[in-house]
């Protein structure tokens, strides 16, 4: 077998296996997805509280149900009159390209709660295609076949006959 230069060039500064055990762990630690909140959510006795960190405008838009809102800047005011001191909380913003999510989780975090940011945040949640709550009730769109191959059975095959989905 031959290394091709940008394997090589990509695994020039490489962790070791203990390192990269100790990185994903944490990551683990400090992270979910959209579809292990939306899991645990379905469970009789979730044991969290997810935090919709977002403005007041973008909850009006849509939430993930059952999300408290609670925007970054009032956690530090307002936690302990919607969420019981010390309990386990998972908190989400608009997205990947925002930072909400890890300054809410950061202020939940000093206020002594276990935090865990919903990676992806609301735009992804949206895009696996889960419900959405809103004033006027719920709604559930399609999945966007870019992020829940799974779900829409789309095939990845070149000629698309391998059947092979994402069940991650």
């Amino acid at each position: 077998m031959t290394t091709t230069q940008a394997t090589a060039t990509i695994f020039e500064h490489v962790a070791t296996s203990e390192e990269a055990v100790g990185h994903f762990s944490a990551r683990l630690a400090f992270e979910t997805d959209v579809s292990d909140v939306r899991a645990g959510l379905a469970e009789a006795e979730p044991g969290f509280t997810v935090v919709d960190t977002r403005n007041d405008a973008s909850w009006a838009q849509g939430r993930v149900p059952g999300a408290v809102h609670l925007p970054t800047r009032q956690i530090r005011e307002r936690a302990a009159e919607l969420i019981a001191p010390g309990s386990p909380v998972v908190v989400y913003c608009w997205g990947p390209g925002c930072n909400g999510a890890q300054r809410a989780a950061l202020e939940f975090a000093l206020l002594g709660h276990p935090v865990k940011e919903m990676i992806g945040g609301f735009e992804y949640w949206v895009r696996e295609g889960f419900p959405v709550d809103t004033e006027e009730g719920t709604r559930q769109g399609a999945a966007d076949p870019l992020t829940n191959v799974a779900s829409t059975g789309l095939a990845l095959g070149p000629a698309g006959d391998l059947g092979i989905t994402c069940a991650c």
